[in-house]
């Protein structure tokens, strides 16, 4: 089966991608494109499969740098291949054409950056946890850092969890209160004390407000298991782990 990859047209002319779970060397729970190293999947497994991305990026193995994501706004700036000790971080950018920045999910937003005039790309793992915490802002103020400018960066997100499918509880829902009570506005009532959260409205809201043209791709990872892995979908289905999928843009 070949690949599936969803791009958008104010990503270009960068080579980018939304890779979904099609096209991969997986099987069982994790049938498809499971990238995740930190998954249970056999690791050649997922080797096979991370080289198909990075063939269809057009970079070799070594070049397709991602981190150890800890749900923080830490960002790295990226120049060429990291060693073996891959940093903790939910932001790359890069100035280095060849580099290929990569973030993996499975219900959370992956967020792919672009300044086409100043040559600067960038990428974002962002739960609800980071995009609270500033990560889309901080991979914008590195981008920054390396020449990019407000009005020229374009940041898309990808697949991600839809507020239909996102239920959680009054502790959550007070957390973002504190933070901002306008924040209500991306909740919806849902069962009992249950609410529904937006979260790639606020994403999007976070990427405006700070000056950024933003865009969703308006695909829902958990309503969609043909095409996407999704860790509350694979929890409800009380399956023992789920696949990570993998988004990824290079100068």
């Amino acid at each position: 089966m070949t690949l599936e990859i969803i791009t958008s047209d104010s990503l270009a002319p960068f080579r980018h991608g939304f890779f979904t779970r099609k096209g991969g060397a997986s099987s069982g729970v994790f049938s498809g494109l499971n990238c995740g190293n930190g998954s249970s999947d056999q690791s050649e497994i997922v080797a096979i499969n991370r080289s198909r991305v990075a063939d269809a990026m057009q970079v070799p193995l070594t070049h397709l740098v991602n981190l150890h994501q800890t749900h923080s706004a830490e960002v790295v700036t990226v120049s060429g291949p990291l060693d073996r000790q891959v940093p903790e971080a939910d932001g790359l950018v890069s100035a280095t054409p060849g580099v290929a920045l990569g973030v993996l999910t499975a219900d959370c937003q992956p967020v792919l950056f672009a300044d086409a005039a100043a040559g600067v790309v960038g990428a974002a793992h962002a739960g609800w946890k980071g995009a609270l915490g500033g990560v889309l802002e901080a991979t914008v103020d590195a981008m920054l850092a390396l020449g990019a400018t407000r009005q020229g960066i374009r940041a898309v997100i990808g697949p991600a969890i839809s507020q239909r499918a996102y239920e959680v509880g009054p502790e959550f829902f007070e957390q973002f209160l504190a933070e901002d009570p306008s924040y209500a506005r991306f909740f919806a009532a849902g069962l009992g004390d249950r609410m529904l959260f937006d979260l790639p409205g606020f994403g999007l809201y976070r990427l405006r407000d700070a000056g950024i043209a933003a865009e969703w791709t308006r695909h829902c990872t958990y309503s969609d298991p043909a095409r996407f892995f999704s860790y509350r979908r694979s929890c409800h289905d009380k399956e023992a782990d789920y696949g990570r999928l993998m988004s990824v843009i290079r100068l």
